[in-house]
């Protein structure tokens, strides 16, 4: 079955997280039901942290800000305008592939950065894509990836940094990690990159690698 791909908000419409969360169960249990196909959500949140299921006390953000505790996996990280996120809402052939399915995910936003000229990586034990470290330089993180499944079919997903403000990561602990940074598209190639500049690209790649494994 095709995928379908939605633009809920992009540019100057940045959406809600809550709103983005009840929309993608609405489409989760209508998938789950045969009745709705398989559908990708691009879009650009409003400022927001949000916690994982393996979020710690410690993990939170330094100056009080307040946090959306949510059902996937992971631990903290920050969404907000000039990230890419994407909501892939697909049931999955084979329910044993979730690995598959995550390195997928990378594997597609591996090729669109890399085709921009900016050398990314997946690294062993870690889930994303990154900008591997030179010179003693630290790994920088330039996509995440959490996600959630429930009766064989997927929710949450991934969130490309392209032009976002990267100081909102220092009132936190991003995923947990701390012996690695953070970056965008925009801080690497020292241009204005957004979201609407990619996210042809990124469907193109999610339409190609994705499409074998849905149902």
């Amino acid at each position: 079955m095709a995928i379908e791909f939605e633009r809920v908000g992009l540019g100057s419409k940045f959406v809600p997280y809550m709103e983005a969360w009840d929309y993608q169960i609405q489409l989760h249990d209508a998938v789950a039901a045969d009745e709705q196909s398989p559908r990708v959500l691009f879009l650009e949140h409003e400022a927001v942290y949000t916690a994982g299921k393996r979020t710690e006390p410690q993990d939170l953000p330094l100056d009080g800000t307040p946090v959306v505790d949510v059902d996937r996996g992971g631990k903290l990280t920050w969404h907000g305008p000039g990230q890419l996120v994407g909501y892939p809402i697909v049931k999955l052939r084979k329910m044993s592939a979730i690995r598959l399915y995550v390195e997928t995910i990378e594997e597609a936003l591996i090729n669109v950065v890399s085709d921009m000229g900016i050398p990314t990586a997946q690294i062993k034990g870690r889930s994303g894509v990154w900008v591997p470290g030179k010179d003693g330089e630290q790994d920088r993180k330039i996509a995440a990836i959490g996600l959630r499944i429930s009766h064989g079919v997927t929710m949450h997903g991934f969130a490309l940094n392209c032009n976002n403000d990267l100081g909102a990561y220092e009132q936190i602990i991003p995923c947990g990690i701390t012996d690695a940074g953070v970056t965008s598209i925009s801080a690497e190639l020292g241009r204005t990159v957004t979201p609407e500049d990619v996210v042809d690209r990124v469907q193109t790649e999610l339409e190609r690698l994705l499409t074998p494994q849905v149902v």
